[in-house]
């Protein structure tokens, strides 16, 4: 599968891509969403794992963006937030994410959540999702 790594903190994107690459996945990264246009345009991904707190573009806004636009609207999104307070898995949900995931990720079963993600999209992926 090819993935989409939107992460701004330099050891989340390092681990995060480790884990992902190990399971055998293509992972493409980038550190903020004002590029995320383009690199899709490149290499359009299965699916994005998308940081909501990213400097510039709010994640949700990009999630938003994304699911407005007839060229990405189908690629599944995962939101991922260190903040469950302030980026809601409603709020993610209600923005087009298929999932939402609250750090720190378990690296254990990332791989797999991710091919059911994008196999039947679901709200909720259970273990360290938070309602």
């Amino acid at each position: 599968m090819k993935v989409l790594v939107i992460e701004d903190n330099p050891t989340e994107l390092k681990l995060i891509t480790a884990v992902l690459s190990s399971g055998g996945h293509r992972v493409r990264r980038l550190t903020s969403a004002e590029e995320v246009t383009e690199e899709i345009q490149r290499h359009k991904p299965d699916l994005i794992l998308l940081d909501l707190r990213l400097p510039g573009m709010h994640g949700l806004d990009l999630a938003r963006l994304l699911k407005s636009q007839e060229s990405t609207r189908e690629i599944p999104i995962v939101a991922v937030t260190s903040d469950p307070e302030g980026f809601t898995q409603e709020a993610a949900l209600k923005a087009g994410c298929a999932a939402y995931i609250v750090k720190p990720i378990d690296t254990r079963s990332l791989n797999d959540r991710l091919a059911r993600t994008l196999i039947r999209p679901v709200p909720s992926l259970g273990g360290e999702d938070r309602p």
